[in-house]
């Protein structure tokens, strides 16, 4: 009896080494198969459990991965990561990069096609007279353009210089009968802001174009910074110590034999907030810059909206131009005035020069000359562009919406997907970071001092990330920009005026302004007498201000007819 407890010793020893050994000979086919599937050889991948002591991240117990494995899953571990954040980012990427395409594309047509209207018709109605001039207009449309592309441009220098040389040359032509050096010109147009002389529609379009400008320019420069700043920052690399919480989180239950198991939502939510901690600092300017669009876009669909000023802004400055005609007399008298009264030209220079500017025939269009160019093809396009352009203020109006709190969304948008965290996970049963069983430590707030505790991700609180610090500064100075935008400022321009509204996008004449029919001929200016002089001067003077009457009126029924 005593003789039989070595035997018995000796068997309990036995079985427990072999219930060992079948412990370490686990197989590995499973992971193997799972190995492969990633695209890796599995030349160094062994097909049963070996000792883990070799093993850095993973726990360093009986696993399926070597060294070289564990290296290969770890950069693995990045790369999807990576891909991860800038697929979950993309929608707001995507729509920043194709507004952005699609509102520059109308604001720049919508110059260009505002000069082309312009220029066609004063050509078609002013001919030569225009054509003399027509650089005045030119500049003031390059400039515009140059402020809107980007330009160093103080929108009111560029509206006032434009008034002070229309008043210039409009002021030699209601006074054809005299000589004006440049000087003298000049003088006149320092009384361009006393005398008034285009009535109130200087100081109402320099509000509007203003407005209208700013607000533009803004907003695609707002866009051009969302995108870029979403781009950048989408595409920031983890750190090391992301990469070996990624590693665990992710290919840890690849090494434990483990591949189907996937990690716990929790686990993976304080994994993505340490390794997102500097992204998700960006959230609070990245939210003030989307309330600061949201407020420009309300100025693209206001009254001070680009297509409702540029759109008619020929109408207005034949308006204005209107008012110079109809107060020419009380505007010379005033200008003779405060400038001295200027010399007269040699008689045969006076009366060359009136005959050649004055022989034009101007006649109304009637219902079957409508003009057909290219210029109502090309407004006719514009509005349907335009219309289009409404319906998209107010689809982008929801897409900045969305893309509010994009960055401190990302880890819970990432932990969503199915091939992390799996199609019902099951909580009880999920990687945990150690083994297959529920994950216990508690959810990390949002932000980089936050993640002192973070218990997978080794993150210093203390070294905020430099480039995300650079595009928090980017979107600070582009919100600033947005709120002055939206108060009609500029960061370059502040614009002193008075909000008023338009003076309206139609025009017409009255009766007593337009006939209904003429035809006006001059072929040769009257002589000047000395016993007659004052007469003659007068005359001359009529004859002009009738002219330029009859111009004008042409230009405002063709106008009409083309709108």
């Amino acid at each position: 009896m005593f003789g039989m407890e070595p035997v018995l010793c000796w068997g309990a020893v036995l079985l427990s080494l072999c219930a060992g050994a079948d412990v370490r000979v686990r197989s590995c086919s499973e992971v193997r198969q799972a190995y492969s599937a990633k695209g890796f050889s599995l030349a160094s991948v062994p097909y049963q459990e070996i000792a883990g002591e070799h093993l850095r991240i993973c726990p360093q117990e009986y696993t399926c991965c070597t060294s070289e494995m564990e290296d290969k899953l770890s950069q693995q571990s990045k790369l999807e990561f990576e891909s991860l954040v800038e697929e979950t980012s993309h929608f707001v990427r995507a729509t920043f990069v194709s507004w952005h395409r699609k509102f520059d594309e109308f604001f720049r047509e919508l110059l260009k096609n505002a000069e082309k209207s312009l220029n066609d018709m004063f050509v078609n109605t002013y001919g030569m007279l225009y054509m003399q001039n027509t650089e005045v207009f030119q500049d003031l449309f390059t400039e515009l353009k140059r402020y809107y592309t980007g330009g160093n441009v103080n929108l009111e220098e560029i509206l006032n210089d434009f008034w002070a040389r229309l008043l210039e040359r409009m002021f030699q032509l209601i006074n054809p009968q005299y000589h004006f050096s440049e000087d003298y010109l000049e003088c006149v147009s320092k009384y361009t802001d006393q005398l008034k002389p285009f009535g109130d529609i200087p100081r109402k379009l320099k509000v509007q174009v203003t407005r209208a400008l700013i607000a533009a320019r803004t907003f695609v420069q707002g866009l051009t910074v969302g995108r870029e700043v979403a781009n950048r920052v989408s595409k920031i690399s983890p750190n090391p110590g992301c990469i070996r919480a990624l590693m665990k989180m992710l290919y840890c239950p690849y090494c434990r034999g483990l591949p189907s198991v996937r990690p716990c939502s929790n686990y993976c939510l304080n994994v993505m907030k340490g390794c997102l901690a500097n992204q998700a600092d960006l959230d609070i300017e990245w939210n003030l810059f989307i309330d600061a669009m949201l407020l420009v876009v309300d100025r693209l669909e206001g009254p001070f909206n680009i297509e409702s000023v540029m759109g008619p802004i020929d109408v207005k400055i034949s308006e204005a131009i209107v008012n110079m005609q109809e107060n020419s007399v009380q505007v010379s008298g005033k200008v003779f005035l405060g400038c001295g009264q200027p010399k007269s030209p040699p008689l045969l220079r006076l009366s060359r020069s009136f005959s050649e500017n004055n022989n034009v025939r101007f006649h109304p269009y009637t219902a079957e000359e409508r003009p057909t160019t290219a210029a109502i093809t090309s407004l006719d396009r514009l509005r349907t562009l335009w219309r289009t352009m409404q319906n998209a203020v107010i689809e982008i109006k929801d897409k900045l919406k969305v893309s509010k709190k994009l960055w401190s969304s990302l880890p819970h948008a990432i932990c969503k997907e199915v091939r992390i965290t799996g199609e019902n996970p099951n909580e009880d049963k999920c990687w945990n970071g150690q083994t297959r069983a529920r994950y216990l430590p508690e959810i990390m707030n949002d932000g980089l001092i936050n993640q002192i505790n973070n218990p997978e991700v080794d993150v210093d609180i203390t070294r905020p990330d430099t480039f995300i610090r650079q595009q928090i500064m980017a979107l600070r100075v582009i919100t600033n920009k947005l709120k002055n935008a939206y108060n009609g400022n500029d960061v370059n321009f502040q614009d002193t005026s008075e909000e008023t509204s338009g003076s309206g996008s139609g025009s017409g004449c009255t009766d007593d302004i337009c006939p209904t029919e003429f035809d006006f001929i001059t072929t040769e200016a009257p002589l000047f007498d000395s016993d007659r002089g004052e007469m003659d001067f007068s005359a001359g003077s009529q004859i002009s201000q009738s002219h330029f009457t009859v111009l004008i009126c042409v230009i405002l029924v063709l106008q009409r007819q083309w709108r």
